[in-house]
């Protein structure tokens, strides 16, 4: 029984994880972009980073997917899953690398730093492909400096949680080895 509670207990965080990144989407969403179309904080990506670190890349994955594709119906533009998605892919597979094998070398905050310029930058990229124009390109460096600032705010945000918040609520996640 005592797997199926933490099977349970499990799913549950997930689902309050997604719950929460969806709300931080829908509420960032009603904001004007960030000095350039489509330039968000991604606040949302708080949630799928906990995620990672507490359990591993296949639940911040669950996590990234279920909360883009939702995302994507409630804004109305299904074509943001393009973005959305493979952002969310690609920051989260270099979050995993970094976490599961150069931490503790890399901080956390360096993680979510690099997570969040390789979001950006695969973004654009994409954007590039779908568009078939290179001028974008242009908008790197700013992309870059947006992903800086971005993911600092949100690795001290995920550092402000795992510090702050009682470790019972975690027994069972191994962030203690992440943070």
């Amino acid at each position: 029984m005592k797997n199926g509670h933490s099977a349970a207990k499990k799913i549950a965080t997930l689902a309050i994880f997604t719950a929460l990144s969806l709300i931080a989407f829908i509420i960032e969403n009603q904001f004007p972009p960030l000095f350039f179309p489509g330039a968000r904080m991604g606040l949302a990506n708080i949630f799928s980073f906990a995620a990672l670190i507490m359990y591993s890349p296949l639940e911040a994955f669950i996590v990234i997917a279920i909360r883009t594709g939702l995302g994507a119906v409630y804004a109305g533009n299904l074509s943001a899953i393009l973005y959305s998605f493979t952002g969310g892919v690609v920051s989260m597979a270099v979050s995993s690398i970094l976490i599961y094998v150069v931490h503790p070398r890399v901080s956390v905050m360096a993680v979510s730093i690099a997570a969040a310029v390789f979001h950006n930058i695969t973004q654009n990229i994409v954007f590039v492909i779908l568009s078939g124009t290179t001028l974008t390109f242009g908008y790197m460096p700013y992309l870059i400096l947006i992903g800086i600032v971005s993911g600092a705010i949100v690795g001290g945000v995920i550092m402000l949680i795992f510090k702050k918040v009682p470790m019972s609520v975690f027994e069972k996640a191994i962030y203690k080895k992440r943070v």
